[in-house]
């Protein structure tokens, strides 16, 4: 990559006392500067440690696979199985508990609406019987 030295930015910055910038043009207007970093200085060559190929620790590749623990799969299957299962459980008891609600809010609802509409007298829309009588002496 190629570097090239720092330019200081195209607008002037000014700081308060606080930090506060003071641009001279308004920064939505300046035009865009490219940041280039100072460079770094160069690194110092150092003394050059050489490992020992003995102390370094290679593992040797298994000669026969691995043996398949059975045992421990089928024991986490039936875990999770029996978690399901726990989960499974608590969903359907609360939704039985939820329908239970709403059947006994159905069947009070159902009662009191036989009671204000239900009449006991046969046949017909019964209800409140206006009688007029005119009684006349003569």
């Amino acid at each position: 990559m190629d570097q090239q030295p720092y330019a200081p930015p195209a607008t002037a910055v000014l700081y308060t006392a606080d930090g506060t910038p003071l641009y001279a043009t308004p920064p939505q207007t300046a035009p865009l500067a490219i940041h280039r970093p100072a460079p770094h200085p160069t690194r110092q060559a150092g003394p050059v440690h050489t490992i020992d190929p003995t102390s370094i620790y290679l593992p040797t590749p298994a000669t026969e696979p691995a043996r398949d623990v059975w045992p421990a799969r089928l024991l986490a299957g039936g875990i999770g199985l029996g978690a399901a299962g726990v989960g499974l459980g608590f969903l359907l008891q609360t939704l039985a508990a939820a329908t239970t609600g709403l059947g006994l809010l159905a069947a009070v609802l159902a009662l009191a609406w036989l009671l204000k509409n239900g009449h006991s007298s046969g046949g017909g829309h019964g209800g409140a019987v206006n009688v007029h009588v005119n009684v006349t002496n003569r």
